[in-house]
């Protein structure tokens, strides 16, 4: 090929490789957000985007320290996502495959077995002679081991004679033959309409996509280990609020029936002493069942057995104090921190670039195809190149008639094009939804929660002044009775006003999305990628 040839046709292959690409290019939407939340927090900072990756060490709680970090390590769910992005990257890694050339290679060997058949002779002779009967005429034919004499009779006198004589044909001689096959087949398709690169960006979009579920998995866990874990604590409390009850209910059955012995009171007194004591323990099963449940199911979110962490998590400690402030930034900051909505982008740009893969099948595909390819009855006459076939050349295919599948797969791109953007839209309005939703029911909490620090001091208050004028015999024993009543639900009220507190603050920082850092470009690598890339393929 001459040098202009050659410049010629690498400027026409760049030209081809540098084809446009069919399909919408994806633009990000820009939702309308609000400027501010429309429920102001009390001790909430909106300066700044908050710094909330870590936000459980807010507690000051190394034991909720401890069971995060031993999650975000050995939870499932973790596991599941870590497998759904080594998925995607090898689809990402196919999609781009199609870029490069295919080479295949062919090898092959036979033995044949080659028959030949035995020379055959034909002849034939013929004589004449004279006897004491007569003239007589004999005609002799032989051919592959089988002879035939004639003999007619001449004289008239009926002696014709015929005689056959079968011989053994020999046998056919046969040979082995070695062929031996060897070639190579090229091709390459090129990607002249962008239906390739629009496959590559789809499937780059989708890997994206799951490494943004990753996160969110990150996020949900962390959330949901804190939230066991205040349930516990608070069920814990709630038991040793219960058996401190019931402790004080004794006492105040022992001093009935003594007063009861002394002719003080009389015998209802007892039985609704009795009957208080009673209801009050009947709770003590069902706050020891809450405790074991907690501990189980923060013994799975670690990836263990149930009752894995029982020895550990199984003595009652306080719940941790709220923080004094919240850093809740701006409803537009959901946009970078919130994984799902994130995910939902990504989605949405898979789907557009998909719209050009379908679309890319409506125009001719072009592809150089070569294959070399040999084949001789010995090994060294392939070495020589003996025998060698050899083809190159471009090829073409553009579908004619398909019946509208390829306009009507279009169509179904565009529609889910459309489905992915609502999606997307509707993440973002439901990530401000749940942040609202749980910056009310913090500030609410808040304010429920000093409200039965008031109702227990009253309580308290009340209950000893009841108790003192019994005692004195200056008031019946329904007072006392409803003192404790009081007392106990107001302390119970309290201990899960705490929790609700704690949980409703981690629901905050759930719909915040926090629990990552957002500057990070990739998630961290799964545990096992390393591991897997080592391992043999099977």
């Amino acid at each position: 090929m001459s040098p202009r040839a050659f410049s010629t046709a690498a400027a026409l292959l760049a030209l081809l490789l540098s084809g446009c690409v069919v399909g919408p290019d994806y633009e990000k939407p820009s939702p309308p957000v609000p400027d501010a939340w429309s429920t102001p927090l009390e001790g909430g900072e909106a300066a700044g985007e908050p710094d909330i990756a870590e936000w459980w060490r807010v507690f000051g709680d190394p034991a909720l320290d401890a069971l995060v970090a031993r999650a975000l390590e050995g939870s499932l769910d973790l596991r599941m996502a870590e497998a759904r992005i080594r998925e995607s990257r090898a689809a990402e890694e196919i999609s781009g495959a199609d870029l490069w050339p295919a080479l295949n290679a062919s090898a092959g060997y036979k033995r044949l077995q080659n028959k030949k058949a035995a020379s055959t002779g034909i002849s034939s002779s013929s004589s004449t002679g004279l006897s004491a009967q007569g003239v007589s005429r004999s005609y002799s034919l032989s051919a592959g081991g089988t002879s035939v004499s004639v003999a007619p009779d001449l004289t008239g006198a009926g002696n014709s004679r015929v005689t056959v004589n079968r011989g053994q044909a020999a046998s056919a001689p046969s040979r082995w033959d070695d062929l031996f096959q060897a070639g190579f087949d090229a091709r390459w398709e090129l990607d002249v309409f962008g239906g390739t690169r629009r496959e590559m960006e789809a499937a780059r979009a989708s890997r994206e996509a799951a490494e943004e579920d990753l996160r969110a998995v990150r996020v949900s866990l962390a959330a949901e280990v804190a939230r066991n874990y205040f349930t516990l604590r608070e069920a814990q409390a709630s038991l040793d609020i219960a058996s401190r009850n019931a402790a004080l209910q004794r006492d105040s059955l022992d001093l009935v029936r003594a007063r009861f012995e002394a002719g003080l009171t009389n015998e209802l007194d007892i039985r609704a002493a009795e009957t208080q004591l009673a209801v009050t323990e009947s709770g003590l099963p069902g706050h020891a069942a809450r405790v074991q449940y907690a501990i189980h199911r923060l013994g799975v979110l670690m990836g263990r057995a149930p009752g894995a962490l029982q020895e550990e998590l199984a003595p009652a400690a306080d719940l941790p104090p709220a923080p004094p402030t919240v850093p809740v930034g701006l409803p537009s900051d959901l946009l970078r921190r919130r994984p799902d909505v994130r995910a939902a982008e990504r989605d949405l740009a898979a789907a557009t670039a998909r719209i050009g893969v379908a679309t890319a099948d409506l125009f001719p595909k072009f592809a150089l195809t070569g294959s070399l390819s040999g084949q001789d009855d010995a090994l060294y006459g392939l070495k020589r190149g003996a025998n060698l076939l050899w083809s190159v050349g471009p090829t073409v295919q553009w579908p004619v008639f398909d019946a509208g599948r390829i306009r009507a797969n279009i169509r179904v791109q565009n529609a889910r094009q459309e489905q992915a953007l609502t999606a997307y839209e509707k993440a973002v309005l439901t990530s401000l939804e749940e942040a609202e939703n749980a910056l009310v029911a913090y500030a609410r909490e808040q304010n429920r929660l000093a409200s039965l620090d008031q109702a227990v001091t009253a309580a308290n208050g009340t209950l000893t002044l009841a108790s003192d004028l019994y005692a004195q015999g200056l008031t019946d024993y329904l007072r006392v009775l409803d003192a404790e009543r009081s007392i106990a639900s107001a302390e119970a009220q309290r201990a899960q006003s705490r929790a609700a507190v704690l949980t409703n603050l981690t629901a905050l920082y759930k719909a915040l999305g926090g629990g990552w850092n957002p500057e990070e470009t990739t998630p961290p690598a799964p545990a096992d990628v390393e591991e897997a890339k080592a391992a043999p393929a099977s």
